[in-house]
């Protein structure tokens, strides 16, 4: 089996009326993002997902389309699409950044080999370690009764864990976060996520201030400068401390671990440059004593169903201690499947068909498809950061 072609399709997703969400990067109000088709001569084609953004990543989706058809499509065409680590060398001798481009090519040559061999995804990762994976659902940084509201929506769906988003204006983050726990009630788990939105001195307040209100753990408090500092913040609290922003890539894990900095490190595909690298990223994790769970960038169908495979196959990635971002699509107005995932409200469970097990609807594909042909990364979406 050869590559024939890498087809890079550029689309714009609108978020569903009243679920944007809210960070300290930006608001999120509709996704700018790049389908991937692997095309091969035997008739199998491997499906990716690049959720590029200029401020989480540096990546837009015209320069995502530029990679692909000038970089990495020429260069892996003739090439057999189930040499994945061969191939994933290659794409990193071409271009040294764009992680969230790249992991859309891998994730399609994992399709593609799956398809080949008429296995899921997660059978040539070993196999299931669990059946399925509890999922937190995200409420944004918005003002205290519009955060209630939205987590009250949740809940009455039947999401049995929170996320908070936060790093903002550390009264108005307690009180969103102290209101929503009012709500919840005591036992139902809830996170923060800071988004690199505190300073130390107030990262320091609110993790005493957060004991009280029985937060499981608390994501991404300072920015990622100096890993040194967010270890010595780890001293100073019993709350977990999750690495996101921190922890792109195996480098990063080396130094986290290296520094125990964090009890926890946020993974997934995209951010890490593709399925080899979260694996890579963790057994660093694993070797160290140190639990991942899976983020988000807020993916549509098919970059979720990489996750999920993931999710399934790998025990470090503990979503049943730290329930994981699996939802990026219920908060769009299109998967951009034939089928939908099984998302909730409680918990995900992965596609069982050979590859990811997803099939991509082509009318969505031509309703989103974005023909602008502008840089719709920068200034329309002020940011894609959902679990970061």
């Amino acid at each position: 089996m050869q590559i024939t072609q890498i087809e890079a399709v550029p689309i714009l997703v609108p978020l569903k009326d009243g679920m944007f969400t809210k960070t300290s990067h930006g608001e999120h109000v509709h996704s700018p993002y790049v389908i991937v088709r692997v095309h091969t001569d035997e008739g199998f084609v491997g499906l990716g997902e690049a959720t590029v953004s200029p401020r989480w990543s540096g990546e837009t989706s015209p320069g995502s389309v530029a990679i692909l058809n000038g970089l990495i499509g020429p260069a892996l065409a003739g090439e057999d699409p189930t040499q994945i680590s061969r191939l994933r060398r290659k794409m990193e001798s071409l271009i040294r950044l764009n992680p969230f481009t790249k992991a859309a090519v891998e994730m399609a040559l994992w399709d593609l080999k799956g398809k080949a061999a008429g296995l899921p995804v997660y059978e040539l990762l070993g196999g299931k370690v669990r059946d399925e994976m509890p999922i937190r659902w995200v409420v944004g940084s918005l003002d205290v009764q519009r955060a209630v509201d939205l987590a009250g929506q949740f809940l009455d769906r039947g999401a049995r864990c929170l996320k908070i988003k936060v790093g903002h204006d550390i009264d108005q983050d307690f009180e969103r976060v102290r209101a929503v726990r009012k709500l919840a009630g005591p036992d139902l788990p809830i996170t923060v996520d800071a988004n690199c939105g505190w300073s130390v001195q107030q990262a320091s307040q609110m993790v005493r201030r957060l004991r009280e209100l029985q937060v499981l753990f608390i994501e991404q408090p300072i920015p990622t400068a100096d890993m040194a500092q967010l270890a010595a913040l780890r001293q100073q609290t019993d709350i977990p401390i999750m690495a996101d922003e921190s922890a792109f890539n195996l480098q990063d894990a080396w130094h986290l671990t290296a520094q125990r900095a964090v009890d926890i490190i946020s993974v997934y595909p995209g951010k890490n440059g593709g399925i080899q690298a979260t694996l890579e990223i963790t057994n660093v994790a694993k070797a160290a004593g140190i639990a991942c769970s899976m983020g988000s960038n807020l993916e549509l169908g098919i970059g979720t169903a990489a996750m999920l495979h993931l999710g399934i196959a790998v025990p470090t990635i503990a979503s049943e201690i730290y329930p994981g971002d699996f939802i990026g699509p219920l908060y769009h107005q299109s998967d951009m499947l034939k089928t939908p995932l099984s998302l909730g409200p409680a918990a995900a469970r992965v596609p069982e068909g050979p590859g990811l097990g997803v099939e991509l609807d082509e009318e969505q594909l031509e309703k989103y498809r974005d023909r602008s042909g502008q840089a719709r990364g920068i200034g329309s979406v002020t940011e894609i950061t959902f679990e970061g």
